[in-house]
């Protein structure tokens, strides 16, 4: 029988909910792009719950426990001292979160003589050290696609709410102020301005569909140009890099994975090569943008405006800049794990493990890692290398 490690973000301050707002989610026949949704034989929640937290247990705990198999589930994942750092000796499958991510570090896996597979009960598996992971031959898998649509609705909001400066618009009306002069002292219309994407995959795509309607000018940059029809269709203009891209936008938002190439991709000289006043969002992931230079940038007017849903480390300390810094539209790591994104990497999460325990193949879409190399996902979006160094010194 085999021992489950799940790392999930705690419960609400208030409790876990015993109601909900709305009775029911959406049923979504298959993704935007026609892959197939999670299939597992069978679930033990109803969507539309809290899952992600540590009392949600993913809806796994029926499945794993009536099977004979250990359930392990914390949200204590920081330091030698954590649950995580402890239950990790034996384990054999270790269940993270891109939200509240357990960083499977090089000196982890070495330590786990057990593990085998880690899954990412969502998408994007830079936590785990994927070099470590080929070396010692685990295989890692996400449930690719599941809340691919909710990052990018997320990114139009944030664009949206640093142009029309909403943030520090409704904290007037908070204050019981009426300040109009103040609010729309920074505050332009979408329309018209030109809006780039570094990383044009499933959710840099999805960001570009629905910027459409607005009458931006579309501008992207992606390692795999997409096919010229959906270039034609959005009214695209292909960048070879992101050094000719950003000069040319008024919005830049990045979609692009963190691995060794990416990380730390805007840094000073970068965004000092954006129009001054220019606006950046990412809700990829917080190592790809250089933290001080980030905050220079606002400070010097050099940036109109920063948002992001992706910080480093996570949780962030209290004392990270990007808590205080001006002129931001920071939010905790939300974007992809709402209470419909939830149903679906719950239900997919225990696809991949009947798929393991069964002795059957993982779906390819699912695969980061596997038999000692890059695989499915992986294989297209990351590189060989390691980004979650840096902990101790960001922490």
């Amino acid at each position: 029988m085999a021992k489950i490690l799940c790392v999930l973000y705690p419960d609400p301050v208030e409790g876990y909910p015993s109601t909900y707002p709305r009775a029911d989610i959406p049923v979504l026949e298959h993704y935007a792009n026609g892959q197939m949704l999670p299939t597992p034989q069978a679930t033990d929640f109803t969507p539309g719950q809290l899952l992600g937290s540590v009392s949600g247990e993913l809806g796994l705990r029926k499945f794993l426990e009536g099977q004979g198999h250990t359930l392990v589930v914390t949200s204590d994942k920081d330091g030698p001292d954590s649950i995580f750092e402890r239950e990790l000796v034996d384990a054999d499958v270790v269940i993270s979160q891109p939200f509240w991510p357990a960083y499977l570090t090089a000196e982890r896996v070495a330590n786990a003589k057990n593990l085998k597979l880690a899954i990412t009960a969502g998408i994007g598996s830079d936590h785990v050290d994927l070099q470590a992971a080929m070396e010692h031959g685990l295989t890692v898998a996400e449930i690719t696609f599941s809340n691919s649509i909710s990052v990018a609705e997320h990114t139009v909001m944030m664009i949206l709410a640093l142009v029309r400066n909403y943030i520090p618009s409704y904290e007037w009306v908070v204050k019981g102020g009426w300040n109009i002069a103040d609010c729309v002292q920074r505050s332009y219309d979408l329309e018209g301005m030109t809006v780039g994407t570094v990383g044009a995959g499933r959710i840099g795509l999805a960001v570009l569909r629905r910027l459409k309607p607005f009458d931006v000018k579309l501008h992207y940059t992606d390692k795999h140009r997409l096919d010229r029809d959906v270039e034609r269709e959005l009214g695209l203009t292909y960048h070879e890099g992101v050094e000719s891209l950003v000069p040319t936008c008024d919005v830049v938002t990045i979609h692009a994975p963190l691995h060794p190439e990416t990380e730390g991709l805007f840094d000073e000289q970068l965004i000092g090569k954006m129009k001054r006043g220019a606006y950046l969002v990412n809700t990829a992931r917080g190592k790809i943008c250089d933290r001080d230079a980030v905050v220079r940038a606002l400070e010097s007017g050099q940036l109109g405006g920063y948002a992001g849903d992706v910080w480093f480390p996570e949780p962030a300390p209290l004392s990270h800049p990007w808590r205080t810094m001006p002129h931001h539209g920071m939010t905790p790591h939300t974007s992809g794990s709402t209470l419909s994104a939830q149903a679906r990497y719950a239900a997919g999460t225990r696809e991949i493990l009947e798929s393991f325990f069964a002795g059957t193949p993982i779906r390819e879409e699912y695969l980061i890692v596997d038999k000692g190399q890059l695989a499915g996902a992986g294989a297209h979006s990351y590189t060989p290398g390691n980004a979650t160094g840096g902990l101790e010194v960001a922490a």
